[in-house]
Formats: C-alpha cells, structure tokens, sequence
C-alpha cells in the first residue's frame, strides 16, 4: 500500500476548537506560541499529544483519501482486539465478517445496504456478550458505520484501548494497545519530505 502524506496545519486545528490542554502541548511540543499555516503532519501529533489527539485532528486534514483511509485504519484497530472477543465467543464471526465488510465498504466494493447488514449483525452477535469482549467486536460495527470517518478512527481506537485493558487488567494494556494503534497509523501515513 503506498502511503499517503496527511497534513493540517495549526490554524485549521485551532478552527477545530481543540481541548485547551491538548493544544497547549501541541503549541509547546513545536516551540509555537500561536497557530500559523505551517504544514503539520498527522504523525508529528501523535509523538506530540499522542494517537487519540492525531485521531481527532484528521477532521483538520483536507485529503481526498482521508475518509478510506480512516475507515481502513478504523476497521485495523478493531481487528486488533477482536481476538478478545473470538477466544470468548470462538463461533461468533460475524463481528470479524462486519470488519471484512466494512474494508470493502472503504474501498467502494459494498454499499450502503450491505454496510448496514453487516452492522446489524454485529450488533446481534455482542448485545448478550459481556461487556469487556463485546466492545472489541462493537468497535468494528461502529467504526465501519460513522458518518465521518475520521471520527470513527478515533472512537475504534478509543474502544479498542478500552478493550484491551479491560480484558487484561494491567496498567501496562492501554499504553500497548496505543502503540499498537501508532504503528497502525504509519502503515497508512508517511512523514513529509
């Protein structure tokens, strides 16, 4: 897969209303004191403010691949933890069939109708799952759905962290799944030249 290049920069983020805290450390990672026009990778935010404040800032990227690819990299995070609901429901793959679904949907090869179908059944298949197991599996139903795109990276990231340390209880779960998910993104993205 080539990657792409995703830039913003400080004043289409600031359009954004960003979180105080968030732009704060964004403006002293950059040795910044105000927005300015400066391309700014989507992978300089993720070693500034981290993956979930890269996530947001997509909606401050204008690239004509930014939904496909957002729904690619949504339907990758929630790949990543289906495993937690496949050990605890072993003969349930609807939740992994929404993901295949939901890859085909990014790329143009299902619709609408499909899509929904796909959902639907992923959302049967978790409703009695207990609760750890079955956001791994709801991440992918809602990441493949979202309207905007990059606001289902961010939430099928979001569940996927929250999946990984429920399931594992240790500290150390929610900072692997992050990583995880960073090198996910740069599979997708390059740094610019």
């Amino acid at each position: 897969m080539k990657k792409i290049i995703f830039e913003t920069t400080l004043k289409k983020i600031r359009v954004k209303q960003p979180c105080e805290e968030g732009w704060a450390k964004l403006l002293a990672y950059l040795g910044k004191t105000k927005a300015d026009n400066e391309p700014l990778n989507i992978l300089t935010i993720i070693k500034s403010n981290g993956v979930q404040y890269a996530l947001w800032a997509l909606q401050a990227v204008d690239h004509p691949d930014r939904d496909r690819v957002s729904r690619l990299m949504a339907c990758d995070f929630a790949e990543s933890v289906l495993p937690i609901f496949e050990k605890k429901y072993p003969d349930n793959k609807r939740p992994r069939e929404c993901i295949k679904v939901a890859r085909m949907y990014a790329r143009g090869k299902a619709d609408d109708k499909q899509m929904a179908a796909a959902r639907d059944a992923t959302w049967d298949a978790t409703w009695a799952a207990e609760l750890d197991t079955a956001w791994a599996a709801r991440s992918a139903a809602w990441a493949a759905e979202r309207a905007a795109e990059w606001a289902a990276a961010r939430a099928a990231a979001r569940d996927a962290a929250w999946a990984a340390e429920a399931t594992d209880h240790a500290s150390s779960a929610r900072p692997a799944e992050e990583k995880k998910q960073a090198a996910i993104i740069k599979k997708y993205l390059a740094v610019s030249p």
